[in-house]
Order: C-alpha cells, then structure tokens, then sequence
C-alpha cells in the first residue's frame, strides 16, 4: 500500500497529471448535472447522437488539417443539438429516431472521410482512441485546462442560475408552460449545454462512452434518492467521485481512461442498486 501512495505521489508532481484530474472532475461535475434532467426527461440517449455528431466533426477537422479542432467541433455539435431538438418536435420524425438518424449519419460520414482523406499512418488507431478515449486527456495543454474551466463555470452557472425554470420544465412541461415559462427556449439551452458537455468528454471518455457519465449517476441517484435536488446533488458527488478514481487507477494501472471510468461507474451503480434495495429505494 506505501509503495502505491509513493508511486501516486510521484505521479501527481507532474503537471499533466494535475490537469487531467482538473478536467476530468469537472467533466463528471457538468454531466452529472445535466444527466438528471437527461433522464428524466426520458433524452438521456442524446449524448450518444451528439457524440456521434462531434466525431464526424473531427474527422473532418482532421481531414482539412486542423490544428485546433475544438472551435469546429464545438460549433457543429451546438448546431445539430438545435437541429435534433426541432426535428424531434417533428410529428413525422419522433426523438429517439432523430437522435438514431443523426448518430448513425455522422459516425458513417466521419468514418468514410477519415478513411478517404485521412494522411494518418494509424488510422484504425486514432479512430479507436477517438471512439473509446485515449492517453490525450493525459496531454492536455494548460490553455485547454483554461478553456475546460471557462466551459466548465459556464455550464454550471447555466444549471444554478435557471435551475428553477429547468426543474419546471424536466417534470411537466406543459404546466411550465400555462405558468408562463419558455419551454421551447429552457429545452433549446439544454441541448446547447449538453451539446457543449459532449465535446469537453471526448477528451476523457471518447464518443462511445460519453452517455455512461450522464447516465451511470443519476440513475444510481435515484436508487437511493426521491428528491430532484437530492438526487443532483446525489448524482454530482457519485459523478466526481468515480471520475477520480478511475483517472487514478488507469494512470496507476496504466489501463484506458474512459473504460476504466466507465467500469468505476458501473460498479458504484451496483453499489447504489443494493443500498436502494436495504432502504427500500425507488425505481428510475
């Protein structure tokens, strides 16, 4: 065990280190957030389609030879967060086909043209790594440290200043409406900031994992949990906690990050399910 805290504390003394545990606790904190509205709202499998969106982002970012991928991925993945939310308010085109629709398109698309253009020596590689994460949240610079913060505050600020009008508007939309509140306008911020929480977690997790951190805590949340705030509040420190020592046992164990937060997440929902059962909990 000394020899385990020794090898940790050598670890930590390095910079990237620091800032992968930074970003990735802030990572979980904002997808937890969100992940319970998600749920509830039964459009928890939106973070799939928009992570889905983002890799074909990115494989067109890197067709082109972009340097900084973010900016385009960002800015596509808010658009078709917008777009999937319309088309899903389309009575021809229901949510959960539009989402179907929009993911499948964008990993085909994403796929071909990194297999068409792509000047890459380790294709298969680098499309592994995107899909299911990789060591880069591992070689993250400090400007994009700053840049997940800035977005990481902004999140949120969002989810605290409008967590009323959210709230409202997650258990019956239709009495939000009659009470006055923009319905259209709180799912429309919603879906941006789910938008913007899938491009910060492809650095951490990789496209096919990302709905694990909005899922996985709030559904373990509310085993034990009836309370909206409890079961945020619940689903944060449940998010950040397994975010934290997964990042520590795959830098220790040398294991992929996104799969091992992911089996930590996986393992604390068990966890959750048999504290839910001795007290009686509730089901999602």
């Amino acid at each position: 065990m000394a020899e385990l805290f020794d090898k940790l504390s050598l670890y930590l003394q390095y910079p990237f280190v620091r800032y992968a545990l930074i970003v990735g606790v802030l990572i979980a904190l904002c997808s937890s957030l969100l992940g319970v509205t998600l749920v509830l709202k039964r459009f928890s499998f939106i973070g799939d389609g928009l992570s889905h969106v983002a890799f074909g982002a990115m494989a067109v970012g890197a067709v082109v030879g972009l340097t900084n991928e973010m900016p385009l991925v960002l800015a596509v993945t808010v658009i078709s967060a917008v777009l999937l939310l319309r088309t899903g308010q389309n009575t021809r085109i229901k949510g959960d086909a539009a989402v179907a629709m929009i993911s499948v398109g964008a990993l085909a698309i994403g796929y071909l043209l990194m297999n068409l253009f792509s000047k890459s020596s380790n294709l298969s590689g680098d499309v592994c790594s995107t899909l299911f994460g990789s060591t880069s949240i591992l070689t993250l610079s400090q400007a994009e440290v700053w840049l997940c913060v800035a977005l990481s505050v902004l999140v949120a600020a969002v989810f605290v200043f409008f967590y009323n009008k959210i709230f409202s508007v997650t258990f019956d939309e239709a009495f939000a409406r009659a009470t006055g509140i923009r319905a259209g306008l709180y799912n429309l911020l919603i879906a941006i900031v789910t938008a913007v929480i899938i491009v910060l977690a492809m650095n951490l997790v990789g496209s096919l994992l990302i709905s694990a951190l909005v899922i996985f805590p709030a559904l373990s949340a509310m085993r034990v949990f009836k309370n909206f705030k409890a079961v945020t509040v619940c689903s944060a420190l449940f998010s950040v906690t397994c975010a934290l020592i997964g990042l520590l046992t795959a830098i220790l164990a040398g294991t992929p990050v996104g799969s091992t937060i992911v089996a930590v997440d996986i393992l604390g929902f068990l966890i959750f399910c048999l504290i839910g059962r001795v007290k009686g909990g509730i089901k999602a």
